[in-house]
């Protein structure tokens, strides 16, 4: 069913020392082809120089509403989204991560999308914008993904890093998802989760593309376990047995260690593979050795 009326939409960004990435996070969100009505960063207790980046958007772009809300509250991903999402005044609010580069037709996307008054949430296809082989593996990524959600009985999912929901259904499941303030669980997939059990309709739109850092693979492999299975430990805790579930966390895992691998000798920024990076640990650890060999003369 379509509506008349076109929807308002605000864009929320949560951050905690992002520094790195969100100058060119807003940079994307700027440079649109159908302008956003509200950008909400939500600066959750940052100690680098993510505030001061923003305020120079901020002034540089006084025609545009940029609004910087401090959560300071929490410390977690959860709490700083609630934050941002209740400041918005739209009637839709995207929800990207700070390290998002969404496509130039992305809020246009989004609009053409909840025209459909069907749709109270929407995800789409994310490609790893400084990774090898990025297309080759944004289409493997979102061929599962949609026919995960295409099949998939049990559950739906969101991306944090792309992904919209109508202000009326986040209003409406607000006081059932989780806070997650020890930070084991995915709350994007928490959120997805509890509107579908509400019986509230998300959409995979596969034109709603973001970018996104594949700065995840730089943990131990032990810490990306632990990151991976936060998806069991979601789908668990609304007592879903996900088969999904586990399909998703063995493709994660199958592919860490070679994408792990490959980006150790990758340079993004002139999408080519280097080894400079190999030459500067030799130089660190011989630079260590000569300075136990110096200590012990």
């Amino acid at each position: 069913m379509a509506m008349s009326e076109r929807p308002s939409v605000a864009i929320v960004v949560p951050a905690h020392n992002e520094e790195r990435f969100i100058g060119k996070c807003l940079e994307a969100c700027l440079d649109q082809t159908s302008a956003p009505d509200e950008i909400i960063v939500v600066n959750n207790k940052s100690s680098d120089n993510t505030v001061s980046i923003v305020r120079r958007y901020q002034e540089a772009n006084p025609h545009i509403d940029i609004q910087l809300v401090n959560q300071t509250e929490h410390l977690g991903i959860a709490p700083t989204r609630n934050c941002g999402f209740d400041h918005a005044r739209s009637q839709i609010i995207g929800r990207i991560d700070a390290d998002s580069i969404v496509d130039r037709d992305w809020v246009e996307t989004i609009r053409r999308c909840f025209q459909d008054s069907a749709v109270d949430a929407a995800t789409g296809p994310v490609h790893y914008y400084d990774i090898p082989l990025r297309w080759l593996i944004f289409r493997i990524d979102h061929l599962v993904r949609r026919k995960l959600h295409r099949t998939a009985t049990d559950q739906r999912f969101l991306l944090g890093a792309n992904m919209a929901i109508r202000t009326s259904a986040w209003q409406a499941v607000r006081h059932l998802t989780r806070l997650d303030l020890e930070d084991r669980l995915h709350e994007d997939i928490d959120l997805a989760l509890t509107l579908f059990k509400n019986n509230f309709e998300i959409a995979y739109e596969s034109t709603m593309v973001a970018g996104a850092s594949g700065r995840r693979v730089e943990c131990s492999p032990l810490d990306f376990f632990r990151y991976a299975t936060r998806y069991t430990r979601t789908t668990k805790a609304h007592g879903v047995k996900s088969r999904s579930a586990r399909i998703t966390i063995t493709v994660l895992m199958l592919g860490y260690f070679p994408v792990r691998t490959l980006r150790f000798f990758y340079d993004a920024e002139n999408n080519r593979f280097t080894f400079s990076r190999l030459r500067g640990r030799f130089t660190i650890a011989a630079g260590l050795r000569a300075r136990r060999v110096w200590a012990a003369v």
